[in-house]
């Protein structure tokens, strides 16, 4: 998986553009996908961002386990990390990310204050893997379509700033992944949920390692919803064939990606946080 030539070049100046940034932000609000809680989460921004006060938001929470959400946040919260679930789609978590920037930054907005520094915002990055919905959480903050966003890795390359209140500002950044991946999974997790293009792996490998993680941890799911539990069994089962009668296994195989990722196969997680 990490000789495959995945990293784009954008990206390597991304990170140095954040490294710049770091000196004009208050704090950072990172994104990761909630369904992939482990593989999501950039080790770089860890590091760059290790000295700033950070919120952690698990995004697209509304297409994961319930169940693993929940452990989710008990791991977090007992290390005293704030952490919140959300579908970025949903403008009613931003009074929560307000409230936990103002204060978690109070005692800076005090000092400012005592230096004689009025008016000044606060200002945090947003920060995360391609495609977790930074822009679509941005956009549903200010409330209109300010943030650019797409389905694609990568759609957001440029630096912006904007206002979330009259004393909070965003600066968006582009979605950055790391340089080498510790295992193979990692690297599927990313490709099912479309944070790294699906050309990488073939799509019928990014499929089969689907079924088989849905059936060891979700059983009965499958042949609940599908008639199977295997790309063939399923083609036949949905009438997906081809001329002769056989299975269509490219159109079963996009079927049960797109299903997944749009939540029509059910809320799943595809790995667990302890």
């Amino acid at each position: 998986m990490t000789n495959l030539g995945w990293y784009p070049g954008h990206m390597t100046k991304a990170v140095r553009m954040m490294e710049e940034d770091l000196r004009l932000v208050d704090a950072l609000i990172e994104l990761a996908d909630a369904r992939i809680p482990v593989s999501s989460r950039n080790p770089d921004i860890d590091r760059l961002f290790r000295d700033k006060f950070r919120i952690l938001i698990f995004n697209k929470a509304d297409l994961a386990d319930p169940a693993e959400n929940e452990r989710i946040k008990e791991y977090f919260e007992s290390r005293g990390q704030s952490v919140l679930f959300t579908d970025a789609r949903d403008r009613s978590n931003s009074a929560d990310i307000k409230r936990i920037l103002r204060q978690q930054c109070s005692k800076k907005l005090e000092r400012d204050r005592k230096r004689g520094i009025i008016g000044r915002p606060l200002r945090a990055m947003v920060a995360g893997i391609p495609n977790v919905g930074k822009s679509t959480l941005i956009n549903s903050f200010i409330g209109k379509a300010s943030a650019k966003t797409g389905n694609k890795p990568g759609v957001t390359r440029g630096k912006q700033w904007l206002r979330m209140d009259k004393d909070i500002e965003l600066l968006d950044t582009p979605g950055i992944l790391w340089p080498k991946l510790e295992g193979e999974r990692t690297g599927i997790n990313l490709a099912l949920t479309g944070s790294i293009r699906e050309e990488i792996l073939p799509l019928e490998e990014l499929a089969q390692a689907l079924t088989e993680y849905v059936n060891g941890h979700y059983p009965g799911l499958l042949m609940g919803k599908y008639g199977g539990e295997d790309i063939g069994s399923i083609a036949v089962s949905r009438n997906l064939l081809i001329k002769g009668g056989e299975p269509d296994l490219n159109r079963a195989v996009r079927l049960l990606l797109d299903d997944f990722r749009n939540g029509k196969m059910g809320r799943i997680s595809l790995e667990s946080i302890v």
